[in-house]
């Protein structure tokens, strides 16, 4: 064949696939997943396990508090677990499917100002008041004690209810919680309009790095992207100004409502189940001057607990990050079951 020959049949071939691609382009278009909205009640966003409502009156206000509740088979106990700060009581599901196969009973509370719960911006969000209103949630459940199991700032509002209701707490697990330090003794204290003005100013793309460099290592994948779903809808929502400003004043109750000074007092049996790798240390970015301590030591914190409570149990996960039950359930359910 000669190259005179060769050059128009080439150039078909080109057109033919530009013509093709250009075609193909309104299909690709109409292909990509839309980015998740969702209001102040996450409506559309779906949980689990059926989502009932306890309604009820706090600070002269009438709330709706969304929980998921599994009876326990005969006379096993309850597990009331408690979810972190940028997270829901949806991301408990195979904790909540493993002790239910265990008989175990499950409650799984949204906190006022979390998931499907009431939102109020004029709230006095503190660890005190979400641990009430979990009692209270717990009283109208006809539920006398159960065990509490927090993660993150679960585990502050875990150790609270715990400090308060010690004759409703069977037992206390806490999973990477903060609040293993009093942070204000290391960092300056922000107002909530500063937390405000960062909460408008988050994006998609800040959710998604925050968690992927702090929570995994720099680990990424369809399961801790499912978990980012609705605080990134909540973002791309119509509420977020409101609930921006219910952040922010929950971030000023992890501040200024220490539990760690009163892990002395703590008289129901507990346990600490840490991933040595994490290192969330809130207000890292803002400390005294002249504070050297590096905050968040995870891999360190167990032992300075224990030397506040000896009797409470350590175990530590090894090479685990903020969220051991999602990054390794194995390795996770393991250490539960050993503690329960």
């Amino acid at each position: 064949m000669r190259i005179t020959d060769a050059k128009p049949s080439l150039f078909a071939i080109f057109a033919a696939l530009v013509a093709t691609y250009t075609a193909l382009l309104p299909l690709a278009a109409q292909s990509t997943t839309e980015p998740p909205k969702f209001d102040a009640l996450l409506n559309g966003y779906t949980y689990p396990y059926s989502v009932k409502k306890y309604t009820f009156e706090s600070q002269g206000q009438s709330l709706k508090m969304s929980y998921m509740f599994v009876p326990p088979k005969g006379n096993q106990p309850v597990v009331t677990l408690l979810h972190g700060k940028n997270f829901n009581a949806a991301y408990w599901q195979e904790a909540a499917d493993t002790l239910q196969s265990l008989g175990y009973g499950v409650l799984m509370p949204d906190q006022i100002g979390f998931g499907k719960s009431s939102k109020p911006t004029d709230y006095q969000y503190s660890f005190a008041a979400l641990a009430n209103n979990t009692k209270a949630l717990m009283d109208s459940l006809q539920l006398r004690s159960s065990i509490i199991l927090g993660h993150s700032m679960g585990g502050m509002l875990a150790t609270r209810f715990a400090l308060l209701f010690p004759q409703a707490t069977q037992q206390l697990i806490l999973v990477n919680p903060i609040g293993l330090e009093n942070y204000l003794q290391f960092v300056e204290y922000k107002d909530i309009d500063f937390f405000y003005q960062n909460q408008l100013k988050q994006t998609p793309e800040k959710v998604v790095s925050y968690q992927k460099k702090n929570y995994y290592a720099g680990d990424w994948n369809e399961r801790y992207a499912a978990l980012t779903e609705p605080l990134i809808g909540w973002i791309n929502g119509p509420d977020w100004p409101q609930l921006a400003l219910v952040s922010a004043k929950t971030y000023d109750m992890i501040f200024t409502g220490p539990v760690v000074e009163e892990f002395k007092d703590i008289t129901v049996p507990t346990t600490l189940i840490l991933g040595t790798r994490d290192r969330t240390g809130p207000g890292r970015n803002w400390k005294k001057p002249g504070v050297q301590r590096e905050l968040g030591r995870y891999d360190l914190l167990g032992a300075d607990i224990k030397k506040r409570n000896s009797d409470i149990e350590v175990i530590e996960l090894e090479g685990l990050g903020h969220l051991p039950q999602i990054e390794d359930f194995e390795r996770f359910i393991k250490a539960l079951k050993s503690t329960l």
